[in-house]
């Protein structure tokens, strides 16, 4: 059997402009969410919710970024391309938490992007 590479190098775009990655790079496509509602006789069914997808990760604090411009981020196109060849898409996406704080130790800020439609192209 051959080795793969599943993980390690990543990349991420917000609408087009490249934003450095400095790890922990994770996200959840969009769907449903299913939890199973079971009745007093024993009867069993499920009822479903939609769930929302999220892009998040770490980013450099580079001399030329605002990082406030992330707290007022909507409407965003996020896509990021993994090492085993998948790229993850979320349309229609809004920056959600605070506003990011950066930690001057290593010069990186964590960030969450969530959106109804996020998914594997």
């Amino acid at each position: 059997m051959a080795n793969t590479r599943i993980a390690g190098i990543a990349d991420v775009t917000m609408d087009g402009v490249v934003v450095q990655l400095r790890g922990e790079l994770e996200y959840g496509l969009s769907g449903v969410e299913r939890t199973t509602l079971v009745g007093q006789d024993g009867s069993a069914d499920y009822g479903e919710m939609p769930k929302q997808g999220y892009i998040a990760g770490k980013f450099a604090d580079l001399g030329d970024v605002d990082v406030a411009i992330f707290n007022a981020a909507v409407d965003v196109q996020v896509v990021a391309r993994l090492a085993n060849g998948k790229m993850i898409s979320g349309s229609n996406m809004w920056q959600v938490g605070a506003p990011p704080e950066v930690s001057t130790t290593d010069g990186t800020f964590p960030l969450r992007f969530e959106s109804m439609l996020v998914e594997t192209i």
